[in-house]
């Protein structure tokens, strides 16, 4: 591939859903390859972003209800179904731990999608391991081993490193892309701006 793409994702985001559905589908036709690389997005806010509790705790009430109508256009244009799940923000180092395993057995895309799914589009509360079980065999992995692995060491090290990596790289949430290298893009609707680069020969590094 002349591109490559850096993904990094967190399912617990609904501008992330957006965005990992849209990017697919908007940049299958290009000499891309995406590189999926999961992280804890609560991790990133404790470290450099702080300000996202601040405004979950005092929220400036026209901006917060813009958002929810926003979301929803942003659904509607991608075709998928978005709602508010009563658990939120959710823990999701289990599932987010669950994603390098995916990755491991060529299955990062159907578990993402489960998973998201699961937690945006049926309200389930993916911190539950009976809920990311359905996400494990929607993507055909194995249950038992699945688990063995995300409560192991390695998978812990591996969810802090490539969420650290991000932070290293000027990361502040999710969805954050790097094109080719060093061009970082933040946010689902910066996906046609990506398209629009490659196509302007840009973004190689």
């Amino acid at each position: 591939m002349s591109h490559r793409l850096e993904f990094y994702f967190d399912c617990s985001s609904p501008w992330t859903y957006l965005a990992f559905e849209y990017a697919q589908r908007r940049l299958a036709d290009l000499d891309l390859a995406i590189e999926w690389k999961p992280i804890l997005v609560g991790g990133i806010f404790n470290t450099v972003n702080p300000s996202v509790y601040a405004s979950r705790e005092k929220p400036v009430v026209p901006k917060a209800r813009y958002m929810r109508k926003d979301l929803q256009d942003w659904a509607a244009f991608v075709g998928l179904d978005i709602g508010w799940p009563e658990v939120f923000p959710v823990n999701s180092v289990k599932a987010m731990r669950g994603a390098f395993f995916a990755l491991e057995h060529d299955a990062l895309v159907p578990y993402a999608r489960a998973v998201f799914a699961s937690y945006w589009g049926d309200l389930e509360d993916i911190s539950q391991e009976a809920v990311l079980a359905k996400a494990v065999a929607a993507a055909g992995l194995d249950h038992d081993a699945f688990f063995a692995a995300i409560a192991s060491q390695p998978y812990k090290d591996r969810l802090r490193e490539t969420t650290d990596e991000l932070i290293a790289r000027g990361g502040f949430g999710s969805p954050t892309l790097f094109l080719d290298g060093d061009d970082m893009y933040f946010g689902n609707d910066r996906i046609d701006l990506i398209r629009w680069r490659i196509e302007q020969g840009g973004g190689a590094a």
